[in-house]
């Protein structure tokens, strides 16, 4: 990074069972992408929709039904996201899903990636959704996410050991707590500088403008704790 480029710090409160942060996820990198000027680390905090999912998870059909009521509202929901993934280059298979895991383990393994640097992470992230989202796989399967794990760039062997102990099981737990008392209800979050939080999925545009206007006041001086 240049002495004159400008950096930038965003947060991303997000659970990876969530589709709207997946949506997040892909117009936060087009923002990001449209300003070149700005260097911009993005970490991946966790936050779980659902933590009392049991560690096996549930089926998904009978959990979706039981969350939203009826199919039909099920199927007007899944329609519209996926119209709206599919914007943002997203290919939703709701109907390959088969399980609706506890996220815990995911979120484990993404806070041991961003040891690895937040690029590492970002991989990571990114992965876990397509392998939910896109491929109907169970990412509360400790294979799926050592594989995951490995793609990323991760020692897979590190990773499996540690997974089969209950490493960082709180501090992933006091972090999710930690958000909720921050008053974050809902994820997407993304949190700038640790100060300016957008909420939900916003357009790319809102995210670039945010990354403009939040880095140049940054850069001014600007943003001293408060």
């Amino acid at each position: 990074m240049s002495a004159s480029q400008q950096s930038l710090t965003v947060d991303v409160v997000s659970d990876v069972v969530c589709p709207w942060c997946f949506i997040g996820q892909r117009r936060l990198d087009k923002a990001v992408a449209a300003v070149p000027e700005v260097n911009v680390e993005i970490n991946w905090r966790p936050y779980q929709l659902d933590p009392t999912i049991p560690p096996e998870g549930k089926d998904r059909q009978q959990y979706m039904l039981a969350k939203f009521g009826s199919a039909d509202r099920l199927r007007e929901i899944h329609s519209r996201i996926k119209e709206l993934g599919a914007a943002e280059g997203i290919a939703f298979d709701f109907g390959a899903i088969t399980v609706s895991p506890n996220t815990l383990d995911a979120h484990r393994v993404l806070r041991w990636a961003s040891a690895n640097g937040s690029e590492v992470q970002g991989r990571l992230a990114r992965r876990l959704f397509q392998l939910y989202f896109e491929e109907g796989k169970n990412i509360g399967d400790h294979a799926v996410l050592i594989e995951a794990a490995s793609e990323a760039g991760m020692d897979a062997p590190v990773v499996a050991a540690m997974l089969a102990t209950d490493a960082d099981s709180e501090a992933v737990a006091s972090e999710v707590a930690t958000a909720s008392r921050m008053g974050i209800t809902g994820v997407p979050c993304f949190l700038f500088e640790g100060k300016y939080a957008v909420m939900g999925a916003q357009d790319s545009d809102t995210l670039a403008d945010a990354i403009r206007q939040i880095a140049a006041a940054k850069a001014r001086g600007e943003l001293a704790a408060g």
